[in-house]
């Protein structure tokens, strides 16, 4: 019997390979340069179809069951219903999609299912202005009744704009601000009525606060002051923020402020005024006090 050679022992082993996995050999956009450009086309559209608020064209650019993350998701969203209906907000919304610009684009193909990463600037209008954001996306196509469509996504904005939008004056929705006030008051009321479980949640441990002392204090020295004004029969009788001015970056608030302060004290009233600055971090859905510098100027 003849010994086969290695190219027929090589050309038997691929005849009898599995169709899928051949299929899953990874192939480079430079050898399929068609389908990649007729993805490329693909995106384009939906952009174009978003900058248009086409919502018959986003629909038809997305695959039935499509999956995946939209920047602000928490959750996948499954199939194309559950898609529309999350961008469903900016498609009624006064905000417009403006123009793109594609910074990096990849591709590569395992068969009929390709992977795209790829980096844009988005630009967007506002009824106050435009902004343009940096997004990173990676999208997953697959070839359909013989058409390439998108069928998951993932959606993110880009670390440099995350890092550009923590670094600027963020303004602050009336709700954000009056939970923010409430959340002030709280500490300081907590402070003088001595409710150490509900100073201790507003006060975190890397507390830092400077008031008319010379030791700069903890959460430690907060809990036992408020503890000795109790335990001498102080009491709060105003408490008064007459002027409040805040700066909000990223999730950080800081206020600057006037206050005023009447206690009473073995039947002494003594009234305080000054100004504070104090710094809050939203953590957790919550606003914390993480650190306050008091004087009594005017």
């Amino acid at each position: 019997m003849k010994l086969a050679t290695p190219i027929l022992i090589a050309l038997a082993l691929f005849a009898a390979a599995p169709s899928h996995a051949l299929q899953l050999k990874p192939a480079s956009a430079d050898v399929r340069q068609a389908d990649r450009d007729a993805i490329r086309d693909h995106i384009d559209k939906i952009f174009q179809a978003y900058i248009a608020k086409d919502a018959a064209t986003i629909r038809a650019t997305h695959a039935p069951a499509w999956i995946g993350f939209q920047s602000g998701s928490e959750t996948a969203i499954q199939g194309i219903d559950a898609y529309m209906k999350d961008v469903d907000g900016y498609m009624t919304g006064p905000v417009r999609m403006t123009g793109y610009k594609m910074l990096e684009f990849h591709v590569i193909f395992y068969g009929d299912v390709a992977l795209i990463p790829y980096v844009a600037d988005v630009t967007y209008a506002f009824p106050g202005g435009t902004v343009t954001q940096k997004l990173r996306v990676f999208d997953v196509y697959a070839k359909l009744d013989g058409a390439w469509n998108q069928v998951g996504s993932d959606t993110q904005l880009h670390p440099d704009s995350i890092a550009a939008a923590m670094e600027d004056l963020q303004p602050m929705s009336p709700g954000e601000k009056s939970s923010l006030l409430a959340a002030r008051e709280a500490v300081w009321r907590a402070w003088f009525e001595n409710d150490a479980p509900q100073l201790a949640e507003l006060i975190p441990p890397e507390l830092i606060a400077i008031d008319t002392s010379e030791k700069w204090q903890t959460r430690e020295d907060e809990l036992a002051g408020a503890k000795d004004f109790a335990a001498k029969g102080g009491k709060l009788l105003r408490l008064e923020f007459p002027q409040t001015e805040i700066q909000a970056y990223g999730h950080t608030a800081i206020l600057y402020t006037k206050f005023t302060v009447e206690t009473e004290m073995d039947g002494k009233q003594t009234t305080l005024s000054g100004r504070a600055t104090e710094m809050f971090v939203s953590r957790h859905g919550k606003w914390v006090n993480v650190g306050w510098h008091l004087d009594t100027g005017s």
